[in-house]
C-alpha cells in the first residue's frame, strides 16, 4: 500500500477502504507519512468529501490511534456531552450537577477556550483551588462515588486528531464536515462513555454559521455513533446571541450558581433542562423527557442540584466558600457601562463580537499560551426582543486593562436596535 495511491484515489473521487484509512492514520501518527503528504489527502477529502462508511472508519481509526479510556468498571450507563462551541456556553457546569443529582454518571473530558469561544476547563479553574488534572483512577473513582467529574483531556488520547487538527488549521481544510465530525467523535468515543449528547450550534457566535450546515454536521456525527454502536444524539441550537447574560470565566461561574438556584437566565435554564432530560433518558434513569424535566426542576427547587455542584467542586479541590459567596472573589478593577445611543427593540446581538470583546478584555486567549484574566468579561443587560430607551444600560464590561475605548465601541455596535421588532422563531431540532 502506498500513500500516493491513497491520495490519488481520493483526488479522483473514489472511496477509501478501511485498510487504506488504517494505513494512513497509523503511518501519519508514527511519522512515516509526512505533513505535506497528509495535507494533500486532507485537501482531497475537503474537496471531494467522504461517504458515511469512510467517515466512521476514519473516526474509529483516529480513536484507536492512542489510549482509550475504559469506564466499564463504573456501574451504570456513563453519559457525556459535547458542544461545538459558542459564546457564554456554560451548559456543562449546570446540567452536569442537575443530572448527577438524579443518579446519572457524567464522565467528561473537556478542552480549553481559544479565540471567542470559552472553555469549560477555564471556567472550572476560575474557582480557587479547583483541579482539572486528575489521574485516570481519581477521575473514575469520583464518577463512581458522586456521579460527576470534568477534567482535562488525556494527552495520550487520540494523537491522530491532535496532529491532523494542527495540520488542518494551516492548510485551509478546517471547514470539512467529514473532518470536523471525525475529530469531535474520535475524542468523545476514546473517552469511554456509553451515551453522548452533542449540542451543534449555528449562528454568528458558532463555528457553523447556518442551520443547514449545522444539521448536516449533526446527522453525520449521529451516523458515526450508529455505525460504531454508540448511543449518540444531537441537538441543533442557535448561537445568534450569547447564551445567558454572562461571558467570561468568573462571571459565567457566578451565572452557573444563580441558575442552579433557579434564578438563571431563561435561555440558559431551558437549554440545560432540555439537554439534561435527554441525557437522563439516555442513561435509562427515566423513560420520557417529560418525567426527567419534572425531576430536574424539582431538584433545582429543593437545592439538590446545587448541592451536587458543591460536592463536585469540593472533590476536585475547589474552595466551596466561593460557591456560597462568589461576590467576594475575583472582581475586576474596572467596571465599564455601555449605554444605548438610541431607543427601540434589540433585534440582534452579534455573539462573535461579544466573544471577541470578552477575549480582548482579558477573558480569553488568542493563542494557547495566553494567560486568562479570570475576572474579565461582559455581562449583557439586554437580550434580543428587549425594549431599550436611549441612555439605558446595554452591557457592562469587566477588565483590568486600560485603553478599552475600541472594545466599548465594538460592544455597542454588536447590539442592533430597531424601532419595531418581530421575533424570529429560531429552529431547534433533536437528531437521533
Amino acid at each position: 500500500m502506498d500513500i500516493l495511491e491513497i491520495i490519488g484515489k481520493k483526488r479522483d473521487k473514489k472511496v477509501l477502504t478501511r485498510d487504506e484509512i488504517h494505513y494512513f492514520i497509523k503511518n501519519y501518527v508514527s511519522g512515516e507519512i509526512k505533513d505535506y503528504q497528509a495535507s494533500a489527502l486532507l485537501m482531497a477529502i475537503y474537496l471531494n468529501g467522504m461517504n458515511n462508511q469512510e467517515i466512521s472508519d476514519l473516526t474509529d481509526e483516529m480513536k484507536n490511534s492512542g489510549d482509550t479510556l475504559d469506564l466499564s468498571d463504573i456501574p451504570g450507563i456513563k453519559v457525556d456531552k459535547h458542544s461545538t462551541g459558542g459564546v457564554g456556553d456554560k451548559v456543562s457546569l449546570v446540567l452536569g450537577p442537575m443530572i448527577a443529582s438524579l443518579g446519572a454518571k457524567l464522565a467528561k473530558m473537556s478542552g480549553r477556550g481559544l479565540g471567542h469561544t470559552g472553555g469549560t476547563l477555564d471556567k472550572l479553574e476560575s474557582i480557587p483551588g479547583c483541579r482539572i488534572n486528575l489521574t485516570e483512577e481519581e477521575f473514575k473513582h469520583q464518577v463512581r462515588e458522586i456521579g460527576i467529574s470534568i477534567i482535562g483531556q488525556n494527552e495520550e488520547l487520540d494523537p491522530a486528531d491532535k496532529k491532523l487538527y494542527a495540520l488542518r488549521d494551516v492548510t485551509g481544510t478546517v471547514a470539512s464536515i467529514p473532518l470536523i465530525a471525525s475529530s469531535i467523535m474520535s475524542k468523545k468515543l476514546a473517552s469511554g462513555s456509553d451515551a453522548i449528547l452533542l449540542d451543534v450550534k449555528y449562528g454568528s457566535g458558532a463555528f457553523m454559521k447556518n442551520l443547514k450546515d449545522a444539521k448536516k454536521l449533526a446527522v453525520t456525527m449521529v451516523n458515526i455513533g450508529k455505525a460504531l454502536n454508540k448511543d449518540v444524539k444531537a441537538e441543533v441550537t442557535d448561537m445568534d446571541q450569547p447564551l445567558g447574560m454572562a461571558v467570561g470565566n468568573n462571571l459565567e461561574v457566578k451565572e452557573v450558581i444563580e441558575t442552579l438556584h433557579g434564578r438563571g437566565p431563561k435561555d440558559l435554564t431551558e437549554l440545560c433542562i432540555d439537554s439534561g432530560s435527554i441525557m437522563l433518558v439516555q442513561a435509562k434513569i427515566f423513560y420520557s423527557k417529560e418525567e426527567a424535566k419534572k425531576a430536574i426542576i424539582e431538584n433545582v427547587k429543593n437545592g439538590k442540584a446545587f448541592e451536587k455542584f458543591v460536592e463536585f467542586i469540593k472533590w476536585q479541590g475547589g474552595d466551596v466558600e466561593y460557591l456560597y459567596h462568589p461576590e467576594r472573589f475575583d472582581v475586576a478593577s474596572r467596571i465599564i457601562p455601555v449605554y444605548s445611543n438610541k431607543a427601540g427593540y434589540v433585534s440582534r446581538i452579534d455573539a462573535l463580537t461579544i466573544g471577541e470583546g470578552s477575549m480582548r478584555l482579558g477573558g480569553g486567549r488568542e493563542t494557547l499560551d495566553d494567560v486568562i484574566d479570570m475576572s474579565a468579561g461582559i455581562i449583557l443587560n439586554k437580550k434580543i426582543g428587549d425594549k431599550v430607551e436611549k441612555g439605558e444600560l446595554l452591557a457592562t464590561l469587566y477588565t483590568n486593562k486600560e485603553n478599552t475605548e475600541e472594545i466599548e465601541r465594538n460592544v455597542l455596535g454588536a447590539f442592533k436596535i430597531n424601532k419595531n421588532f418581530k421575533k424570529k422563531v429560531l429552529e431547534k431540532e433533536l437528531i437521533e
